[in-house]
C-alpha cells in the first residue's frame, strides 16, 4: 500500500458509495477522516480497509448540524493537519410517491441533508484549504444521473442534484483564487443498498415496472481515486460513471 501525506475526508462513508470511495483512498495511502451519522459502520470500513488505523479517523456526524459539521472539520486538523480531498457524499432520498403529496418535512429533509449539508462542508474546506501549506486543494461533490434526467416522484432528490451541479460550477470558480479545484461525479446504478431494489423492478417514465441493470461500486471507488490523483492544474469538471445498459440513454 503506498503512503503519503495527503489528507482526505468522505462524507456518508459507512455505506454505499462513501464506503468504496474510503476503501479506494485509503487503499491508495491517503489519511482518511470517515464521517457519517454512525459509529460502528464507519469503523467497519476502517477494519475492512486493512489500513494502519492511525492513518484513518471515524467521526460521527450529522451534515444537517452546523456545530456537527464545525466539529467534523476541527477534528480533521487536529488529527492530520491539514486537508487535500473532501469528498461531499452525504446524501438521502424521499418517499417515492405524487410530487403534490410530498410533505414540507420531506422536502426539507433532501435540502438539508444533499444540498446544504455539502455547502457547509465545502465552506469549512474553504477556510482549511487557503490558509494550508502547500496551499489549495480539491473538492468532489456527489452528483447523480438525476442532475440531468429526474426519476418519477424523485422531485426533492432531483432539484438537490440539480442544485449540487450549480455548487460544483460555483465552487470550482470561487476556489480558483485559493488553488481549489472542485468537480462532479454523477453515479447511475451502482450496487448499494440504496439502489439494490431496481434488481427487482422500478418505475419508469411510462408508468411501467423493471428492472435495471447494476454496476459494481468498486468502479465508483476508483473514478473517484482517479479524480483525486491528478495534479491541481487539472480537473474532472464532470464524470458519469454508470451501469452501461440501464435506461439512461435513449427515449421511452
Amino acid at each position: 500500500m503506498a503512503s503519503h501525506d495527503k489528507v482526505a475526508l468522505v462524507t456518508g462513508a459507512g455505506t454505499g458509495v462513501g464506503r468504496a470511495a474510503a476503501l479506494a483512498l485509503l487503499g491508495d495511502g491517503y489519511r482518511v477522516v470517515l464521517a457519517g451519522r454512525r459509529a460502528e459502520p464507519l469503523q467497519q470500513v476502517i477494519a475492512e480497509s486493512g489500513a494502519d488505523p492511525a492513518r484513518a479517523l471515524a467521526v460521527p456526524t450529522d451534515v444537517t448540524d452546523p456545530a456537527s459539521v464545525a466539529a467534523l472539520f476541527d477534528r480533521t486538523v487536529k488529527a492530520f493537519g491539514r486537508l487535500d480531498l473532501l469528498f461531499n457524499n452525504a446524501g438521502v432520498g424521499a418517499p417515492p410517491i405524487n410530487l403534490e403529496d410530498l410533505t414540507l418535512a420531506q422536502w426539507q429533509a433532501a435540502v438539508d441533508t444533499n444540498l446544504t449539508g455539502p455547502f457547509l462542508c465545502t465552506q469549512h474546506a474553504f477556510r482549511i484549504m487557503k490558509a494550508q501549506t502547500p496551499r489549495g486543494g480539491r473538492i468532489i461533490n456527489n452528483g447523480s444521473i438525476s442532475a440531468h434526467v429526474p426519476r418519477p416522484n424523485s422531485a426533492p432528490y432531483t432539484a438537490t442534484k440539480h442544485a449540487i451541479t450549480g455548487l460544483t460550477r460555483a465552487t470550482s470558480l470561487d476556489g480558483r483564487k485559493y488553488d481549489i479545484a472542485c468537480g462532479q461525479i454523477d453515479i447511475g446504478n451502482a450496487h448499494t443498498p440504496m439502489a439494490a431494489r431496481m434488481a427487482d423492478g422500478v418505475p419508469q417514465a411510462d408508468g411501467s415496472i423493471k428492472p435495471e441493470p447494476l454496476m459494481d461500486v468498486e468502479h465508483v471507488g476508483s473514478t473517484i481515486r482517479y479524480m483525486a490523483s491528478l495534479p491541481l492544474e487539472a480537473n474532472v469538471q464532470f464524470v458519469t460513471v454508470m451501469a452501461t445498459k440501464m435506461p439512461f440513454i435513449g427515449r421511452g
